[in-house]
């Protein structure tokens, strides 16, 4: 646990280059959250083409958990929007395999199940902002620990689109009641990274039975009598879309292990919609 601390808190203090070369050597999988600080951060979701409209539409119907901001050609494993060098293949520190609606495995790097049919997409993530929130002076758990943020399923139902529907998923904070304001305030112009929250309280109200335990990610620490549960809207969004569909094959990043991008937080990103 001590080294994996130690290898984060180094990664901290990387740049983009030397944090892509990192990850692509397999020297680092771990989670990105306070990474590459004033970087964009995305999730990654690969899907064959036939599964690209059906998709595109699922994001566009689903704007608030999925607002896309790349798409790569078709066969092509570079997000050439995105950054001057970014591979899918291997820039990520941690892929979810799923087969015909159903987690399979779990894995380092994709060369090998790339090939000419395949097509990527990035879609903003909540990471993005937090570093906005550091800046400000907010203290945020998950990156004060090196932990994945915790993630839930919910009852809040997304727009079908083809095979792609399910739930939303969040992503949760915990932060004192009178700061929510100003919370709220610095992520509402994030559009591309999930903007302001979706909820704030009583978790049972957007279906989550059981705070302590995340559908993915790692379980929060208890409330304090002046603090309250934030919750975001979640790029994990599309794979649990995936979960029970008849999608035969899709590659994603893992939950918490993102796609750093070059593009700066506060750059103008056209969400493609």
């Amino acid at each position: 646990m001590e080294q994996l601390l130690n290898l984060y808190n180094k990664a901290k203090k990387l740049n983009n280059d030397q944090l892509r070369d990192l990850i692509r050597s397999g020297d680092y999988v771990g989670q990105t959250a306070g990474l590459s600080k004033n970087m964009l951060q995305t999730n990654l979701i690969i899907l064959e083409k036939k599964y690209a409209l059906d998709f595109m539409i699922f994001c566009q119907r689903n704007p608030k958990a999925c607002p896309l901001v790349g798409v790569t050609n078709v066969g092509d494993p570079f997000f050439k929007t995105l950054g001057n060098n970014i591979d899918v293949r291997t820039d990520v520190p941690s892929y979810n395999i799923y087969k015909s609606g159903v987690f399979y495995k779990t894995v380092c790097e994709i060369y090998d199940l790339w090939n000419e049919n395949l097509i990527a997409f990035a879609i903003g993530c909540s990471f993005t902002f937090e570093h906005s929130l550091l800046r400000n002076g907010f203290s945020i758990d998950h990156i004060n620990e090196n932990k994945v943020v915790p993630m839930y399923s919910t009852n809040i139902k997304n727009v079908k689109s083809g095979p792609f529907e399910n739930t939303m998923v969040v992503s949760m904070r915990i932060f004192k009641k009178d700061q929510v304001n100003k919370v709220i305030n610095i992520c509402k112009s994030f559009h591309w990274a999930h903007g302001k929250p979706i909820h704030i309280g009583n978790p049972h109200e957007i279906g989550i039975s059981n705070i302590s335990e995340p559908t993915w990610g790692n379980a929060p620490r208890s409330l304090l009598k002046d603090e309250v549960n934030v919750f975001w809207a979640c790029g994990v969004t599309p794979q649990n879309a995936i979960l029970n569909s008849t999608v035969p094959f899709c590659i994603s990043h893992t939950p918490g292990y993102m796609l750093i991008t070059d593009i700066e937080e506060d750059a103008e990103i056209p969400v493609l919609q």
